[in-house]
């Protein structure tokens, strides 16, 4: 196993695992949250869990009642469908890189290793960030950048992407950071860095709209009280999730019927996201970020 569990305790309790039924792991990585959900369901009970990383399978478990499906959970309903598993009693999704990700140079995730620039979670996508970086055209970059690193220097950086790669090449982790480096404010450079990083791997990836659609497809697989338990770690995800599970829709407006019910698929089940205490964070610095908002599936369609 590769992966601390993040907000384990807060996750297993979000889910309510009570009743025997189908459970969803939407994003398996090292197994944390996988093993203890096996630990709680029921032996009738099945665990279906989805990972778009060909390294997640070195952590499978040998239990009969568990399935790895090798995807991006962006395809959630269609392999439950398989698999004869909807509805779900209750899905988890930790968001974001998994540790192992950040560990590995090869990969292109971490400020920390000079590494090729990968940065995709699924090996087979076409496009990495290095893709990116070499044709973007400056204004594609700057709106990226802008966009998903919710950055204000992003035309700035964009341009001096454009001139560096003119005249030498930008294929490193380390060789992007040195292009931009006059425009990382002292002390504040790996804030700066990881926001830039961010940028790209959404991207790559195409995180936001995978996230939606992932959202969307929970509202037909999950079976009325059903819970949806969520982490994410910046901005743009939680405001999403958010969002979602206060009103079912991207931007947190709440419709209601003649009588004041709010018309939603999902209804919170907390008011505020939880976050990591400082001991958490002490142990495992991935944890900082950390919100985990849950939901409960509601009757209406």
């Amino acid at each position: 196993m590769y992966h601390e569990p993040v907000l384990l305790e807060a996750c297993i309790r979000g889910l309510n695992i009570e009743q025997p039924g189908v459970y969803v792991d939407a994003t398996f990585g090292g197994g944390g949250h996988s093993k203890s959900i096996l630990e709680r369901i029921t032996r009738d009970s099945r665990l279906l869990a989805f990972d778009q990383d060909p390294d997640a399978a070195a952590n499978t478990t040998d239990d009969e009642r568990f399935t790895l499906v090798n995807q991006n959970f962006r395809y959630l309903k269609r392999y439950l469908k398989l698999h004869k598993a909807i509805p779900a009693i209750g899905i988890l999704a930790d968001l974001g890189v998994s540790s192992h990700q950040f560990d590995t140079p090869g990969r292109g995730f971490s400020l920390r290793f000079d590494g090729p620039l990968d940065m995709r979670m699924d090996p087979m996508l076409p496009r990495s960030a290095g893709d990116i970086i070499r044709e973007y055209s400056s204004e594609a970059l700057a709106n990226m950048l802008r966009l998903y690193g919710e950055l204000p220097q992003a035309n700035a950086l964009a341009r001096t992407i454009s001139i560096v790669r003119q005249n030498t090449t930008i294929n490193t982790t380390f060789q992007l950071r040195d292009a931009i480096s006059k425009h990382l404010p002292r002390g504040k450079e790996n804030s700066m860095l990881a926001r830039v990083f961010q940028a790209i791997r959404i991207e790559v990836n195409d995180e936001l709209s995978a996230l939606r659609e992932f959202l969307e497809q929970c509202t037909e697989v999950i079976a009325e009280g059903g819970r949806l338990v969520v982490i994410s770690y910046h901005s743009l995800e939680d405001r999403l999730v958010k969002n979602f599970m206060r009103s079912g829709n991207w931007e947190g407006e709440i419709k209601t019927d003649l009588k004041g019910n709010v018309l939603a698929p999902f209804k919170p089940v907390i008011r505020k996201a939880i976050q990591p205490d400082e001991q958490e964070i002490l142990t495992n610095p991935r944890a900082r970020s950390a919100k985990l908002r849950i939901a409960e599936r509601t009757s209406w369609a």
